[in-house]
Parts: C-alpha cells; sequence; structure tokens
C-alpha cells in the first residue's frame, strides 16, 4: 500500500459519518485560502461571489461543508486579521453553524485547526467593530479530517482535502509553512504569482489526482476532495474521484451541490444582464447526476 493509500485509509477509518437522505442539501467547497486582505490573499477577488453563493445555499436549506485551506494560515500567522478582513464571510458562516449546518475539514494551508487548543483560541468568538464587543463565531466547533456521508442503503461518500500522504503538505507540514510563510511570502507581496494549488505543474497535480483517484476506486465509493484547485466530476462507470475545485480561481468559484440524492458541479460568476447591470450568476458545470447511479454494478 502506498503512503497516500494508507493516510487516506487512515482517514477513512477515522471519518466521522453523518447520514444523508433525498431530502438532504448540502453544498460542499474548498481552497478559499482567506487571508489578510493584501497582495497575497487570493480569496480577495472573490469574496462578493462567495457571499453571493452562500446567501443562496442559507435561504435555500442546504448545509455548508468547507473541505480545507478555508484560511491561508501558511503565509499568516494569525486568525484575527482574516476574520476582520472578511467579516461578512465569517459572519455568514456563523449563521451557517447556528442552524446546525455547518461542518469544516482541515487542509494543509491549515492543518493548524487540527489542534483543539487553536480553535479554542482563534474560533470560538471574534471581535465586531459595529457593537465593540465580542459575538460567537464558532462555539465548540471541532474541525475533523474527512467525513462521511452515508445514505440508508449504506452508499458512502468519502471528503477529505487531498493532500494526505503527501510529505510536504502532509507529515512535514510545518516545514513547508515555514518555507511558504518567510521565502515565498515576501515574493508574493510585491507581485509575484501564487503558488497555491493553480500554481503547481500540471504533472504534479496529475499524480496527485492520479492517486486519489485509484484509493475512490479500489473502494469503490465515491470521494469528494479539494487541493489540487481542479474541479473533476465523471460520469457513471468513468471513476468515484471528484473535486470541487476551489474559491480563488481568477473569474469564478466552484461547488458540488448535493440535492434530491443527485449530484451537481456547479460555478459562481459574475455576469450581466441585458441591462448591462452585474449580478453574481450560479452556473451548472455538470449533473445533475444519481449518486446511486455510480453505484450500479
Amino acid at each position: 500500500m502506498s503512503l497516500v493509500a494508507k493516510r487516506l485509509q487512515q482517514a477513512y477509518d477515522n471519518a466521522v459519518v453523518l447520514p444523508f437522505d433525498a431530502r438532504s442539501k448540502i453544498v460542499i467547497m474548498s481552497d478559499c485560502h482567506r487571508g489578510q486582505g493584501n497582495n497575497g490573499d487570493n480569496f480577495l477577488n472573490n469574496q462578493n461571489l462567495f457571499f453571493g453563493a452562500m446567501e443562496y445555499y442559507y435561504d435555500n436549506g442546504f448545509t455548508y461543508i468547507e473541505l480545507g485551506d478555508g484560511d491561508e494560515l501558511w503565509e499568516n500567522r494569525k486568525m484575527c486579521p482574516i476574520i476582520e478582513t472578511h467579516s461578512d464571510a465569517f459572519w455568514i458562516m456563523s449563521k451557517f453553524y447556528r442552524a446546525n449546518r455547518m461542518y469544516m475539514l482541515y487542509g494543509n494551508h491549515d492543518a493548524v485547526k487540527s489542534r483543539p487548543s487553536f480553535i479554542k483560541k482563534h474560533c470560538n468568538h471574534y471581535y465586531c467593530d459595529s457593537v465593540r464587543g465580542c459575538l460567537p463565531l464558532f462555539p465548540g466547533i471541532q474541525i475533523h479530517q474527512s467525513l462521511i456521508l452515508e445514505d440508508s442503503e449504506k452508499r458512502r461518500l468519502f471528503l477529505v482535502h487531498g493532500h494526505q500522504g503527501n510529505l510536504l503538505n502532509d507529515q512535514l507540514w510545518p516545514l513547508a509553512r515555514f518555507l511558504v510563510r518567510y521565502v515565498w511570502r515576501p515574493l508574493e507581496l510585491v507581485g509575484f504569482l501564487a503558488p497555491t494549488g493553480a500554481g503547481r505543474p500540471n504533472k504534479k497535480k496529475d499524480r496527485i489526482e492520479r492517486e486519489l483517484a485509484a484509493f475512490a476506486d479500489s473502494k469503490r465509493q465515491i470521494m469528494i476532495a479539494g487541493h489540487t484547485h481542479r474541479p473533476f466530476f465523471p460520469k457513471p462507470g468513468e471513476g468515484f474521484y471528484f473535486n470541487d475545485g476551489s474559491c480563488v480561481h481568477p473569474r469564478c468559484i466552484t461547488a458540488i451541490e448535493i440535492e434530491n440524492s443527485r449530484m451537481t458541479l456547479v460555478k459562481w460568476l459574475i455576469t450581466t444582464r441585458k441591462d448591462r447591470n452585474l449580478f453574481v450568476n450560479r452556473q451548472v458545470l455538470a449533473g445533475p447526476t444519481e449518486i446511486a447511479s455510480y453505484f450500479l454494478p
């Protein structure tokens, strides 16, 4: 068994299992890389897209699942400036959390969230300028490495960030964080392009995705990951590996929706009406496809 398969199996064995059925509405996003509003903040350009999408999902009764790398905690030391910069995003996420409709996983860029002491210090509350005091954020939240969605027929969807088994991003992530924070970040702040998932060489992303797909196919269970920032949505019979993409593409954010026991890959982008007014638009990229169709003999 390869290191990637071994680490994914450990994540699978320790995953929290959540039931879902035809009435469940779930949206899965990842790789927001929320930052501090400077040149290194890859989320900044898409913050309005994210808020518009989240309003839609909240109003329509969806549960929000974030598959890791939600916050850029390799380049940035503290959560507080990130929360202050993107207070609208955290405000609407806190609405999901209060309604028991939010789950978070950690990825490699926010692996520090695996530490309960960090969560207790940074995620229970935040300072709100409008009330000049602290308000609840995600009090008591547990941030997981992985989740499993399971229906009444025991069909399973394995949710994980996708960095597992990569030596630098997994076991040696503190070293990778050091290199990004003290070597790369000063270059990014003066205008160099970011080396996050979208900047990785295609051959490296291909290798990561082949390893993830091999694990999903070996278990014959759907796996939804992030990490590579490349959305992927196979047809039934073509495999079990899916990817929700990211929230840091220059022109859009992507997500996977689950509704009526079907999955859909969507993107959110700014488009123009006939009167030339701009609006946040949801477009279907693939699906909707019956989940059960992937498990047929």
